[in-house]
């Protein structure tokens, strides 16, 4: 503390000091005069300050400032200077009053952290712990865990850490971590183990009990020798059988103790047993690779030890059993990997196969393979075909040719009871295949007979509830079979019982009755092949009876022909009612073709004409095409005229389009002019002249051939109609009315600025006036020769009348008597308008 003489008072002191004596024990006047002389030698601070606690010992405000500023005077300045240990004697002479501040302990602790007195700052944060209350302690832990961790005094921040998990247990992984990083490994370990344990500690990093764990046994498996108070191998097989999801990582770590022991059998011991108890690929894989891992590199140690040294014959054993033992575990890898598979899942039939395949060399672990397999797996949990099994097994007996022994397995495999029908059936069929391939076919079929013979008590073919041997009698595979084997080579009437007897069951398919009826053809019973024929149509609905009705009509136009017409037209009437649009082409073609080669034209005409309307939409063009040219040929081209009138009406806009210029170009063939003229207008509403450029081209090409003047402006004016009916864009008709505004004249007066609706409509009503009194006064010019289409009258003398179809010439006697005699040239006739029929010559007529 200064001393008296030390005091030095200023003018400008003495209003402060009088305020002192009237209020000695006054704060706010102690912080004035503080303030005051805040500028002032840190030495007068200092006696101000002391003075001011001499008056106020118990105030922390003074305290805190005080010390605060004695610790910035000492900053920068050697830690031996004389000034330290008087900020100390300060913070001690504070402490006898401020004890319970934790505020004042910690900046003390933090001043002698700062000195590196280790001692008296141990003995000070433990003078602070024994000084605050329990509830303060966190504060002032951190500090005392991180003042020791700075120095390498590893067991007085052991001792430390211990009492400070006594009261905050949360910290122990900090105390792992410190344990490990000064090699304390046996202790940290200890404690590692007792935090997995604790069910109820809670990692303040978030780990989970099984990462903890890892992390044990990694620390325990790494650090064999420095660990010593646990039992690894007991942890590690404990963490096993509680996290089966981390198998393959605790089995290598396990056995990646004993190798860093030493123990390299034990290690082997280890890897052999993981690999023959995982369940999973990935854990596989995982202890395989570590095990040839060890394997190689236990062998390259000892090549190097043996390329130092001298070589003996022991070492040289020793190196080629080690390589021995390498190759054959990487040989193993396959076997060792379906075994893994089957651990997963000892049902599946597929991964018994392949280890079949894996033992192919070794025929009595086939065979015991086989024998495992079919002791294991329970039908219910299979997974694949178990049939597959059971024939794999009667046909290893029969490849080394034992057939007595597969006839034995077949017969124990014909009694299992599969989980489908399918199964039991291809059973038998492979059984009666194996007999076939050793040339026993009385034997096959025997064995057919047998598989399909009718059991005690029936059931349904879908009846879950009865076994499958009840069942198997409607299997079709079998019966297939059994028609094919008797076929080859049974008689006649066996064959066809066989037939009869799938039919009886109704199990056949199209398929089944093709071949029945074509069997019973090659053996010349046709009519009794018809009546199988007759029996399919009435088993099946469409579209499955298609393929029947097909061979049937094909087979029977082919025997008889037009010797039972009626009785074939019966029958395609019966295959044509309810016939589905998708399978009508092909029928109604073939019911025409009869009718042409042996029935009636008439009644062929008949048949296209309910053909167009019964296919599907996409194929009427097609038919109409066929019914089109079979009438030209037998009746003539201008019959067909209803028939193109009928195909405009029914088919679509592009598909009439076509028959329409097709119409048209017969009528111009046959020269009807005015009828192509027509057929051309009608076409043209559902012609766009954006997009069908050609069809108004070849009616263009059209007019100039055969019409005049009038008909190429009508042309044109329907081709403006319809062009307009077309623009249903607003841009296009905006385009189309600006161009029209502009090429229209008018007065100065007309297009005034004005109303801008009014004027474009004066301009549009000048244009049609215009082109009204200009259509009323013109004449044809004498320089373009049209022709015109009724030929009558001179187009240059007289102006166009505008003729109506429909019109009835009542007075036609009168206006003939005045008419001048007309030489009339006689023209031939084209042969396609007869037909087929004869046209008379001319010396007949």
């Amino acid at each position: 503390m200064p001393s008296v003489d030390e005091l030095v008072l200023e003018e400008d002191d003495l209003p402060y000091e009088e305020e002192i004596l009237r209020n000695p024990f006054s704060v706010k006047c102690w912080l004035r005069y503080i303030d005051h002389k805040e500028n002032a030698p840190y030495k007068q601070l200092n006696m101000v300050y002391e003075r001011a606690l001499k008056e106020l010992p118990g105030s922390y405000k003074l305290w805190y400032n005080y010390l605060r500023i004695r610790r910035s005077q000492v900053k920068g300045r050697c830690p031996t200077d004389s000034m330290f240990e008087e900020v100390n004697n300060a913070h001690e002479r504070a402490l006898v009053f401020m004890h319970k501040m934790p505020r004042i302990w910690i900046d003390y602790c933090k001043f002698l952290v700062d000195q590196r007195c280790l001692t008296r700052t141990r003995r000070t944060f433990d003078r602070c712990l024994e000084a605050l209350p329990v509830t303060q302690h966190d504060r002032i832990w951190p500090l005392y865990i991180e003042f020791v961790k700075k120095y390498p005094i590893h067991e007085t921040a052991v001792r430390v850490f211990r009492r400070m998990l006594k009261l905050i247990p949360e910290e122990s992984e900090d105390y792992v971590e410190y344990l490990i990083s000064i090699d304390r490994y046996d202790e940290a370990a200890t404690k590692l183990a007792e935090i997995v344990n604790d069910e109820s500690f809670a990692s303040k990093h978030g780990k989970t009990n099984h990462l903890l764990w890892h992390e044990l046994c990694e620390l325990i498996s790494k650090n064999p020798d420095k660990v010593h108070s646990l039992k690894v191998e007991a942890i590690i097989r404990g963490g096993l059988k509680r996290f089966t999801d981390q198998l393959g990582q605790l089995w290598c770590a396990l056995a990646d103790y004993y190798i860093r022991s030493g123990l390299f059998e034990r290690a082997r011991e280890i890897y052999e047993e993981a690999i023959e108890t995982v369940t999973t690929v990935r854990d596989f894989t995982q202890i395989f690779d570590a095990y040839a891992q060890f394997e190689e590199s236990v062998i390259s140690s000892k090549m190097e030890e043996a390329a130092e040294e001298e070589q003996n014959e022991e070492d040289d054993i020793d190196i080629e059993l080690r390589l021995a033992r390498f190759e054959h575990l990487i040989t193993r890898r396959p076997l060792l990997l379906n075994s893994v598979l089957l651990r997963q899942n000892p049902h599946n039939v597929n991964e018994w196969l392949k280890r079949v395949e894996l033992y192919e060399d070794n025929l009595a672990q086939v065979i015991n393979t086989y024998t495992e397999a079919i002791q294991t797996i329970e039908i219910p949990k299979s997974v694949g075909k178990i049939s597959n099994l059971w024939v794999s097994f009667a046909k290893f007996y029969e490849k080394h040719d034992q057939i007595d022994d597969a006839r034995t397995i077949f017969g124990k495999a014909v009694l299992v009871s599969y989980k489908g029908v399918e199964d039991l059936a291809t059973v038998w069929c492979e059984w009666a295949e194996m007999e076939l391939r050793h040339e026993n076919f009385d034997g096959a079929i025997n064995l057919m007979k047998r598989a399909t013979a009718m059991p005690p008590k029936r059931a349904g073919y879908f009846d879950h509830t009865e076994p499958v041997q009840n069942r198997v009698y409607k299997s079709l595979k079998l019966w297939s079979m059994y028609a094919d084997l008797e076929e080859s080579f049974g008689t006649f009437h066996t064959c066809k019982a066989v037939y009869d007897r799938i039919l009886d069951l109704r199990i056949s398919t199209p398929q089944i009755i093709i071949n029945y009826g074509m069997f019973l053809e090659d053996n010349h019973y046709f009519e009794e092949a018809f009546k199988a024929y007759e029996r399919g149509v009435g088993m099946f609905k469409w579209p499955n009876v298609f393929d029947l009705w097909n061979t049937y009509l094909t087979k029977f136009i082919a025997r008889y022909g037009g010797k039972k017409l009626e009785r074939a037209r019966d029958l395609f009437e019966q295959a044509l009612d309810g016939c589905p649009p998708k399978f009508a082409k092909n029928l109604y073609l073939l019911y025409a073709k009869l009718e042409e080669e042996h029935g009636l034209s008439r009644h062929a005409m008949a048949v296209y004409e309910k053909a167009t309307k019964a296919v599907l939409p996409e194929e009427k063009y097609d038919m109409f095409n066929i019914y089109i040219k079979r009438v030209a040929e037998i009746y003539g081209v201008t019959h067909t005229r209803p028939i193109y009138q009928r195909a405009i009406e029914s088919l679509e806009d592009a598909q009439a389009r076509d028959v329409c210029l097709r119409f048209a170009d017969l009528e111009q063939k046959l020269g009807e002019i005015d009828r192509a003229r027509a057929i051309y207008a009608f076409c043209s509403q559902m012609c766009d002249p954006r997009t069908t450029a050609e069809f108004w081209q070849t009616w263009k090409t059209f007019e100039v051939k055969h019409g005049n003047e009038d008909t190429v402006r009508e042309m044109l004016r329907i081709k403006r109609s319809v062009q307009a009916t077309y623009n249903t864009q607003v841009n296009f008709m905006s385009a189309q009315m600006l161009a029209a505004a502009s090429n229209t004249t008018g007065t100065s007066a007309d297009l005034a600025p004005g109303d801008p609706g009014t004027d474009e409509m004066k301009l549009l009503e000048a244009k049609a006036q215009a082109a009204s009194a200009q259509k009323e006064k013109v004449q044809p010019k004498k320089g373009i020769l049209f022709v015109r289409s009724d030929n009558t009258q001179n187009p240059a003398s007289e102006q166009v009348v505008t003729e109506n179809p429909d019109e009835i010439d009542l007075d036609a006697s009168d206006d003939e008597e005045g008419l001048p005699d007309i030489s009339i040239k006689k023209r031939a006739v084209p042969d396609q308008v007869f037909g087929g029929i004869k046209r008379a010559s001319d010396d007949e007529e």
